[in-house]
């Protein structure tokens, strides 16, 4: 649907209105004489639209002087999209800049994260604790107005900041995480007497984050799934980096939405009241569509020499600042922002604060009545969970029968679901193999057998986006989620993981089955060597591959107790033996800590076996009549290496440097442990799994033979 200017005028004039709309006045005969109070109340419309059209200008003044500052950023879309960010945080989005974890707060995600000064300018606007002096500062180190948007994290604590964005197509499909969590948190939490949940999430994205595939995955699920709480505004320019837009594409995106089965508009992106008709009717607008806005834009607009050009994408027009500044009306101060803004954001915090004393006092309503949801709602917003030694404990044991580790998961996730009352789980249509569907948790969605509180998310062949949902849910801030695929298709999702872990999202963490060259028949296609390697070189994941069902359990309860990083979890497809000669508890204890002495040497130590996942078994039995062998499980690298040095010289002594690794994966990473390794560096071939781990040396026989070559 389309909102003209003619439109909004129209419907002005029907109340005695003339004032808001940027087309010239038209006579009309015939219309009703305006009351006092009708003429007051387009008196205050035309200040708010005069006081908005001033804040976006200045907040263009902000954008290129601190682009012009760095002689680094993008001008394009802060000075493109102003008139969107007047409105969104001048007049319809709900905040409270002096509670910025507020649970029902509005979240705002800027897709096109390069476009960064536009957030960083709002924010200091609309009252948030980010000086002039941060945007003085824009990309320099240590401050708290990075290149692009970085969630709050050990690097930068920007207020505000929702989500970290830069790559496109990822924070428009972070935005679908967002309203999966709020409405889950809706659907928990609210009650007949009370509704404490019912805000909107709304992302401005660019033609790039468009072009890119994962957008139209998470919009595909988003439309499946109802989420008429979500709002995508589209910066839509005409223009990408190398080239004019229409160089690289000619589709009708607003046909390509609607046939996903998303309300769509599109209108002018200049015209302020257009502008904030269009995102209210949004927003009241609860017909089961998420909304698209296609907001047609000038990109640079205000800057005569690049604007509506890919010029006007980067730092080009820094030369041209000034006379952009003089032309748009701003003075020659720079980083001005006058009285009379300041003074309208006082009023729009004045406003918000009434909203926001108001939901306080219908919270406290909500808690006297609901007691222990309260206390359930509280401890997963502040990520209160039992300690991981408490965890490990309150899982029963798993037994001494031969099982996957993916076998082991699913009885496992069924009691992870009962300690974190907050823990949900998904999978990229393979739940059937990935066994990571909680029991009785109920189906999240729309339709068939769905529900909003359900606990399972069935994402389809969507894995990219399966990841750019989890951490949106993740930064919503309420659930812990994880999601599920065979480990050698987390390729199509690596961007994802890479950014959870540089914004250290630990509530968030992924199920990873079929682990090796021992799936089998499949062959290499679907036999992961390089895969588990290549998540490991990742900062900040941890990357558990364990080796039975016990330490599948303290894998597990590790990923839902992290709170500064995301876990990967590596689980066999083939049955393992279980190390049924050490206590359970033990091996629970010593997965914790990343490695673990799984059997110690009966004699003088003369050798150290390493090994993870599949092969330790195969390590136990090479070591079994060695009396001067002693074998260590390393689940997690990652964790060990936090560990103490002490500790970790208690399982790999210095002293013995007689050492051999092995893993059912390429051998470069175990060098840092061992002189020799045994691994696989090589793709496999379709055989049944046994053969293959035979036929590349994943076994006990050619571990000795091995050993045996060793000085």
């Amino acid at each position: 649907m389309k909102f003209s200017t003619l439109v909004v005028a129209g419907a002005a004039l029907a109340a005695g209105v003339e004032g808001f709309s940027t087309s010239a006045p038209r006579a009309f005969g015939g219309i009703r004489q305006a009351t006092p109070m009708k003429m007051a109340e387009a008196a205050t419309e035309v200040d708010k639209m005069a006081a908005l059209a001033t804040s976006a200008n200045e907040a263009r003044g902000l954008a290129m002087d601190s682009i012009a500052a760095a002689h680094s950023g993008h001008m394009g879309l802060p000075l493109g999209c102003a008139e969107i960010g007047a409105v969104l945080y001048g007049s319809q989005m709900q905040y409270n800049p002096k509670d910025t974890q507020w649970i029902n707060r509005d979240r705002f995600i800027l897709s096109a994260g390069h476009g960064s000064m536009f957030l960083y300018s709002w924010l200091n606007l609309a009252g948030f604790d980010l000086s002039i002096e941060e945007l003085k500062n824009f990309r320099q180190h240590h401050s708290q107005t990075p290149g692009h948007p970085e969630f709050p994290n050990s690097e930068h604590t920007t207020p505000g900041i929702e989500c970290t964005t830069g790559p496109l197509g990822a924070g428009v499909s972070n935005a679908v995480g967002f309203a999966v969590s709020e409405k889950m948190a809706a659907a928990r939490y609210n009650t007949d007497d009370h509704k404490i949940f019912d805000h909107h999430i709304y992302a401005l994205a660019g033609d790039g984050c468009f072009q890119e595939g994962v957008s139209a995955e998470s919009a595909a699920f988003a439309a499946q799934e109802k989420l008429d709480n979500l709002i995508v505004l589209y910066d839509s320019n005409e223009v990408t980096l190398d080239k004019m837009a229409e160089y690289t594409q000619s589709e009708d995106i607003i046909k390509r939405y609607d046939a996903y089965g998303w309300e769509t508009y599109e209108i002018d992106g200049h015209d302020l009241a257009v502008v904030e008709e269009t995102i209210a009717a949004a927003k009241a607008s609860n017909n089961g569509k998420p909304k698209f806005i296609k907001c047609n834009t000038i990109i640079g607009k205000g800057m005569e020499e690049t604007e509506g050009t890919n010029a006007a994408h980067g730092e080009a027009g820094v030369p041209y600042v000034d006379k952009a500044r003089a032309s748009i009306g701003l003075p020659e101060e720079k980083w001005f922002v006058s009285e009379g803004t300041r003074d309208f954001f006082s009023g729009v915090q004045e406003k918000n604060t009434k909203i926001y004393d108001e939901w306080q006092g219908t919270y406290a309503a909500w808690k006297e009545a609901n007691a222990d949801l309260a206390k359930e709602l509280e401890d997963a917003v502040a990520d209160n969970v039992m300690p991981a030694e408490d965890m490990i404990a309150a899982i029963p044991e798993m037994g001494g029968d031969a099982e996957a580790t993916r076998v082991s998961g699913y009885k496992i996730i069924q009691e992870i679901a009962k300690l974190v009352p907050n823990y949900i789980s998904g999978s990229a249509d393979l739940h059937g193999s990935t066994r990571n569907y909680i029991d009785n948790g109920g189906n999240f969605g729309a339709g068939f057998d769905k529900t909003y509180s359900g606990k399972n998310l069935y994402f389809g062949i969507r894995e990219h986006s399966m990841g750019t949902i989890l951490n949106g849910i993740a930064y919503h801030g309420i659930f812990k989620a994880s999601g599920s695929t065979f480990l050698v298709f987390v390729d199509y999702f690596r961007p994802t993981i890479r950014v959870a872990s540089l914004a250290e999202l630990g509530r968030v963490s992924y199920i990873l089955t079929h682990d090796s060259i021992g799936v089998g028949e499949d062959g290499p296609t679907h036999q992961p060597v390089e895969t588990v390697s290549g998540l490991r070189v990742i900062p900040n994941l941890d990357v558990f591959r364990p080796a039975d069902a016990e330490e599948t359990v303290a894998a597990y309860v590790s990923s839902v107790t992290r709170a500064d990083g995301p876990t990967a979890l590596i689980l066999s497809r083939q049955n393992l033996d279980q190390n049924t000669d050490m206590p359970a508890q033990a091996r629970r204890e010593g997965s914790l800590k990343g490695a673990y002495v799984a059997k110690a040497e009966t004699a003088d130590l003369d050798l150290i076996i390493i090994a993870t996942g599949s092969e330790v078994q195969h390590a136990l039995a090479a070591a079994k009549d060695m009396p001067g062998a002693r074998v260590v499980s390393m689940p997690c690298m990652e964790l060990y290496e936090r560990q103490s040095d002490d500790y970790k010289e208690t399982v790999l002594p210095s002293t013995c440097t007689k050492r051999i690794a092995m893993e059912a994966g390429v051998s470069a990473p175990w060098y840092k442990y061992a002189s020799k390794v045994v691994g696989v560096d090589r793709f496999g071939f379709s055989a049944p799994g046994d053969i293959v781990m035979a036929e590349l040396g994943m076994s006990a026989d050619n571990l000795s033979s091995e050993i045996a070559t060793m000085n």
